[in-house]
């Protein structure tokens, strides 16, 4: 497994770079470091695989990535911007605008069709900022539920009217409706026969191929090697 620092000869600063981050959980039986002072560049256009055993830190390290948690200590930085910097309202904009998340679990509302699901952050962020108009809207939407290769007559479904493999492409439409620069992707063939989810690994891909920087956690080669790059935690740590 390759370390995480790029070497010098590589042009352009990384779109994510993390310095000497570490993640610790305080818990009533003791405290538990879950990322170690982990220092790590991923390159714009990279198709990263993160593996390790349970307990690892491949979770936290998407988390903190994804805005989702912030280091205890160590900086992150997304596109030359330091996350520790921000306030609360920055960091959610910064996270709605720059990442897409995609899970084994899908997380689609089960009340919306799948045009809906894939429509609803693109809602938020007219409500929020004046964003994209109903035209706009309906044209993002209908473009990444295309991309994904969704049938046009399944998009009035509700998930639970969709097969898993229809729910990842719908949930990776979604993923994909603000165009973030940044794709993660927690175990998001692990709710999936191994003939969709190779399927969806092609998508992937493709998507990789266009310009996306993905970055997935997995424990399954086969997955990972669709993967540029492969890096492994131990204990937090950079094998």
């Amino acid at each position: 497994m390759e370390k995480g620092v790029k070497p010098p000869g590589d042009s352009g600063s990384p779109l994510i770079r993390l310095a000497d981050v570490t993640k610790v959980y305080p818990l009533p039986a003791g405290d538990v470091t879950a990322i170690d002072h982990l220092t790590l560049d991923v390159g714009r256009g990279d198709f990263v695989a993160v593996m390790g055993v349970s307990g690892s830190g491949k979770s936290t390290l998407l988390n903190l990535i994804g805005c989702l948690d912030v280091p205890t200590s160590g900086d992150l930085f997304l596109n030359g911007v330091n996350v520790r910097d921000l306030v609360d309202d920055a960091l959610t904009e910064l996270r709605r605008d720059t990442i897409g998340f995609v899970f084994q679990q899908f997380n689609l509302i089960p009340l919306l069709t799948a045009y809906e699901n894939v429509e609803f952050p693109l809602i938020l962020k007219q409500s929020r900022n004046g964003g994209p108009g109903p035209g706009e809207i309906a044209d993002r939407c209908n473009s990444v539920l295309s991309a994904v290769g969704l049938d046009q007559s399944l998009v009035t479904h509700k998930p639970s009217e969709l097969s898993g493999g229809q729910q990842q492409r719908v949930a990776i439409a979604r993923a994909l409706v603000n165009d973030p620069d940044i794709l993660l992707c927690d175990e998001p063939t692990g709710n999936l026969d191994t003939r969709t989810g190779t399927t969806i690994m092609e998508l992937l891909a493709q998507m990789n191929r266009q310009g996306k920087t993905i970055i997935i956690v997995t424990h399954d080669p086969r997955v990972a090697a669709y993967a540029g790059r492969k890096i492994e935690l131990v204990d937090g740590r950079l094998a």
